[in-house]
């Protein structure tokens, strides 16, 4: 798309060569104007940068520049001026201009000017767009639930968005705890800071306060320059620790200090840095339990806490299951290039069958797996995994000792003899000779299975 340069100035000899320069040297639509009225009036045109000269005959320059300003903070404006004053500069550059040319104008100077001022604009949009999207994506419309508690919670969370209470978020692993963190952070007056995310529980204990608040050269082995920690790169946004229940008893008293203060130093440093982020939490531990039990700070765990919310585990919401399905049929179908239009009826109820101790995660990723492997355009028990369908067809073992119920859907031989052998090899812990006694074949079968379903023993 052609960028739109207006050039506002009432000396017809300055406008007739920035019009020359601009549109035949440097290939860009021109647009010139005598006076800054019409030059405003026209700002509907969408342009990408303005020369603008200070001296006009209806309106001064500047008083241009703040009226455009205020209807386009980040359209970039160029000040020219004959009357090249340093006060006169200061001014303009005071008032948002982008950069400033006396007069006689140095034709090699402003043509980078020109071009820096548009693409910086362009950044600019382009950065815009993202932050949308970012909004958009991580809106509550898109934490799918038709539960009544989960949507009464998330009514909850709408009504502190816009301030800095903490919050912290429990439910089960996989159950969407930093989907919900990421919803407040990008729903809230803090969207345009930064979403910083630190994983209490993957990071070694004896890095974890480094990773939070940095450290200063020399500070310890290994630390050869000093580093900015999580707190200083969340300034203004929003840190969200993750499984801060595996925090250990000395750093959440530091945590308790940035809560109460919004202080830390540096490891190895003596300088106090103050902090202004929001901070929202996460565990799937009960830290009430672990309070009575003296492995969690009481004292932080009421800071922390300050807002609770709660995130049902799958299996106890699923009125869900169905919808959530829908949901990633559609997803992945775009991701894919699938068309895959539902669920048979014998794979959708063993998916609402299903317990899913991953939550939506271990649902989201079956579904990913599960249309990989459709080629039709119904998801049938076929594609499910073994270890989901032969769970279903366990529980409905009958009264005659048969392990199939009567209504128990078909699954392929293949499938059935890969997951025993992978059953048998965990309950033996690896041990290929009693795995295959219990399976009542050879072991140079069990090998050559073995090899043929890609499995790997655990002792190997």
């Amino acid at each position: 798309m052609e960028k739109l340069v207006f050039i506002v100035d009432d000396e017809e000899s300055i406008s007739k060569m920035l019009l020359h320069w601009v549109k035949n040297q440097w290939n860009y639509n021109c647009k010139t104007f005598i006076n800054g009225t019409d030059a405003l009036n026209a700002l509907s045109e969408n342009p990408d940068l303005v020369l603008l000269d200070i001296m006009l005959p209806d309106i001064n320059g500047n008083e241009v520049l703040s009226r455009i300003k205020s209807k386009n903070d980040q359209l970039p404006v160029i000040m020219l001026s004959a009357q090249g004053s340093v006060e006169v500069a200061i001014e303009s550059l005071r008032l948002g201009a982008f950069d400033y040319f006396p007069k006689p104008l140095d034709k090699n100077r402003l043509e980078p000017a020109i071009r820096n001022a548009i693409k910086h604009y362009d950044l600019e949009r382009e950065l815009e767009k993202l932050k949308e999207n970012l909004t958009k994506e991580y809106s509550f419309e898109n934490i799918i639930s038709a539960d009544k508690k989960m949507q009464d919670a998330f009514k909850m969370v709408s009504k502190v968005l816009d301030n800095d209470i903490t919050v912290l978020i429990q439910g089960e692993s996989g159950t969407g705890k930093e989907l919900v963190a990421r919803a407040i952070h990008f729903n809230g007056k803090r969207k345009s800071a930064p979403f910083v995310v630190v994983n209490c529980a993957s990071i070694p204990r004896e890095l974890l306060e480094s990773e939070l608040f940095g450290h200063e050269k020399g500070s310890f082995t290994g630390a050869h320059v000093r580093k900015i920690g999580k707190f200083e790169l969340a300034k203004g946004g929003t840190i969200f620790l993750d499984e801060i229940g595996e925090m250990e008893m000395a750093l959440q008293a530091k945590i308790l200090r940035v809560i109460q203060q919004k202080e830390f130093e540096r490891v190895g440093g003596n300088e106090v840095i103050k902090t202004d982020v929001r901070i929202i939490s996460a565990t799937n531990r009960d830290l009430k339990a672990a309070v009575e039990s003296k492995q969690f700070r009481e004292d932080l765990f009421y800071r922390l806490s300050s807002f609770p919310i709660n995130i049902l585990p799958l299996r106890e919401r699923k009125g869900d299951i169905v919808i959530l399905i829908n949901h990633f049929i559609e997803k992945f179908n775009d991701k894919l290039g699938k068309q895959v239009k539902g669920v048979s009826k014998p794979a959708l109820k063993i998916m609402y069958d299903y317990d899913w101790p991953g939550n939506v995660r271990e649902l989201e990723n079956t579904l990913e797996r599960c249309m990989i492997l459709c080629d039709v355009d119904q998801i049938g028990v076929d594609v499910l995994p073994a270890n989901i369908a032969l769970k279903y067809q366990a529980a409905g073992v009958s009264s005659n000792g048969n392990i199939f119920g009567d209504d128990s859907p078909v699954i392929p031989f293949e499938k059935l003899k890969e997951e025993a052998i992978r059953h048998a090899l965990k309950v033996t812990e690896g041990n290929i000779v009693e795995a295959a006694r219990r399976l009542k074949i050879g072991r140079a079968t069990l090998y050559r299975l073995m090899d043929k379903y890609k499995i790997v023993s655990q002792s190997e």
